[in-house]
């Protein structure tokens, strides 16, 4: 009788490769479907995209139709948007993300909201020095009377 070869190591990882893949594609799908706005979903509504990504992930039915035929893809930004940049839809322009740190209209409610929070601090330590100054005074006050007596 011959013994029996166990794989191990690298082999046993290969094993698992192709479901580890179909895993992953069920997943990005499925995510990349619940993230698309309704706007940009094609030809069924995005529940029922969801409900066949979901149904049909196991043999790769649902998630291959949902990249090839579900949303819109557009062309990556510069890559014949021209110099502009940004990609266009059927629908209009669309919107380029902006960094925050690159984003006037952000950077503009940072400083408002700062100069907001600075004031009130500085009415707070006002207060509070006119409180001490004022007990302080009264000290004085107090002690200066005590001497006369």
């Amino acid at each position: 009788m011959r013994p029996t070869i166990v794989p191990r190591g690298p082999a046993i990882m290969l094993r698992y490769l192709p479901f580890l893949l179909i895993l992953a594609l069920w997943i990005y799908a499925f995510i990349d479907c619940l993230n698309t706005p309704e706007e940009e979903v094609r030809h069924l509504p995005k529940v029922v995209w969801v409900i066949i990504v979901l149904l049909f992930g196991e043999v790769l039915i649902g998630p291959i139709a949902w990249l090839v035929a579900g949303k819109n893809r557009t062309a990556i930004a510069g890559a014949g948007a021209g110099a502009g940049g940004g990609s266009r839809s059927a629908a209009g322009p669309r919107q380029q993300w902006v960094a925050p740190d690159d984003n006037p209209e952000f950077l503009k409610s940072l400083r408002e909201e700062n100069k907001k929070d600075d004031e009130e601090l500085l009415k707070d330590w006002e207060a509070d020095l006119r409180r001490r100054e004022e007990e302080l005074r009264r000290k004085n006050e107090e002690g200066s009377g005590d001497a006369k007596e």
